[in-house]
């Protein structure tokens, strides 16, 4: 399967959707996924990973040599604002059905685009993904009982995200030794001082 062909949650709205939109495809070109745009202030940070999951500082600046470019020609953004290209960090985003399965066994915090039965965030034990739905145990309504197995769509998921914990600390600290980026340290784009870019 290339990265191209796994389906992602695309929940950006607004510049972030536009930059995406732009970004994608040029990502997608070099060998990595997009896993999210997020407009924050002045600064414009693109999330990306390898289809594996990884990421270095050297892929990191590569997107950033390949879009940066892009986002001049196309200027989606008015007024200067600084681009931030990074990995998705340890308390990652979830945007693709495999990474539910990927990180199945870690805590993970969900948010419906839409409420179901009233309930909107849910915070469970990953257990993967099937038949459209991500699968997670929660903690039961009585205290006491055994933990719940419920099935949540994935196209009715907003946000998806890991929960810091000892063993996710762990699983990136392995992670790191074998030269990825896993801390969520993002590299600044900053060529020559003049990363920030003022629409005309």
């Amino acid at each position: 399967m290339t990265a191209g062909m796994a389906k992602r949650l695309k929940r950006e709205s607004g510049v972030a959707a536009k930059v995406a939109a732009i970004v994608e495809p040029a990502i997608e070109g070099l060998g990595y996924r997009l896993v999210r745009v997020k407009q924050t202030g002045s600064t414009l940070q693109i999330m990306a990973e390898r289809p594996d999951g990884s990421m270095t500082v050297g892929g990191c600046e590569e997107i950033s040599r390949m879009v940066s470019p892009l986002l001049d020609v196309e200027d989606p953004i008015s007024g200067r604002y600084s681009l931030e290209v990074s990995s998705p960090g340890v308390d990652r985003p979830l945007v693709r059905p495999e990474d539910f399965e990927r990180w199945a066994g870690f805590d993970v915090k969900i948010e419906l685009a839409t409420p179901l039965a009233g309930r909107k965030r849910f915070r469970g034990r990953l257990e993967g993904f099937e038949d459209g739905e991500v699968r997670l145990f929660i903690e039961p309504e009585e205290k006491g009982g055994d933990e719940v197995l419920i099935g949540l769509a994935f196209d009715a998921i907003g946000d998806a995200k890991l929960v810091m914990t000892d063993e996710l600390l762990a699983a990136a600290s392995q992670r790191a030794k074998s030269g990825e980026v896993g801390d969520g340290a993002g590299w600044d784009h900053d060529e020559n001082q003049t990363n920030d870019i003022e629409a005309e």
